[in-house]
């Protein structure tokens, strides 16, 4: 560990591997607001979040516990798998609009950027929401896997049924 008088230690975050603070600079420098997509164990969580001096500001948060509540995802379905990722995007991507923005910036944090993964998932369902998010069209899961095919069909109805719950509260 760094001890000696010329020596410095690292950030709390950062030696946890917590914060990618270069990342965040980068993030913070373009002053847009950041959509920040963060896979829990047991659900994905996705906020609109502005910086400020005294700390970071969050304008909207859509989760997995909310998605049951406010729009009818089926509670045997899991709140992380990708359909529920792609619901939780478009639901935050409705929210943030009627608060007035329409751009963001995607924050994916310490998750590894794998192509078709629960994080793009969710950044799929901000875009088919209508927020502008800078991205690439080849790092989208495919569509069977966003309706849920792959897990069975009652989920590809849920997708759909949780969609037009989320278009009619917003």
């Amino acid at each position: 560990m760094a001890q000696g008088r010329r020596q410095r230690r690292r950030y709390k975050r950062r030696s946890t591997g917590q914060t990618d603070y270069h990342r965040r600079l980068k993030l913070l420098r373009g002053e847009t607001p950041r959509a920040v997509v963060r896979v829990t164990n047991t659900q994905v969580i996705c906020q609109l979040v502005e910086y400020e001096s005294n700390g970071d500001k969050v304008l909207s948060v859509v989760d997995g516990k909310s998605l049951r509540s406010k729009y009818g995802w089926p509670s045997d379905a899991s709140a992380k798998s990708v359909p529920a990722a792609y619901c939780t995007g478009y639901a935050l991507a409705k929210q943030v609009q009627k608060a007035g923005h329409d751009e963001a910036v995607l924050d994916i944090g310490l998750a590894a950027s794998t192509p078709g993964n629960r994080v793009f998932a969710a950044l799929k369902g901000m875009i088919d929401g209508g927020l502008w998010v800078p991205h690439s069209e080849d790092i989208f899961p495919s569509d069977e896997r966003l309706a849920g095919a792959h897990i069975n069909d009652s989920i590809a109805g849920a997708v759909d049924k949780t969609k037009n719950a989320i278009e009619e509260a917003n």
